[in-house]
């Protein structure tokens, strides 16, 4: 399945490492150097103009969201329970 991050960005939901909120990223020393070092190694893609509300991580690439990261993750569960229901 796959999930809308925004704008026109459509990733497959099996890609998604983790999805970070924006406004945790600067409580947290952990997630800071974390996001950090995320962003030294892999390609980061700003899907929009607007202010990122979220960080999603994958193997590859860190996209910034203007979509919350509660949003993105009903978005996730959603998928789960579609492909639950498809067995």
């Amino acid at each position: 399945m796959f999930i809308h991050l925004g704008g026109d960005m459509v990733i497959r939901a099996d890609k998604i490492i983790a999805i970070l909120d924006h406004q945790s990223t600067g409580l947290s020393k952990e997630n800071q150097s974390f996001l950090s070092k995320q962003k030294k190694e892999k390609e980061t893609v700003l899907i929009s103009d607007d202010q990122p509300k979220s960080y999603i991580i994958t193997k590859d690439t860190i996209y910034l969201s203007p979509i919350s990261s509660q949003t993105l993750k009903r978005r996730g569960e959603t998928t789960t329970i579609l492909l639950e229901e498809e067995k």
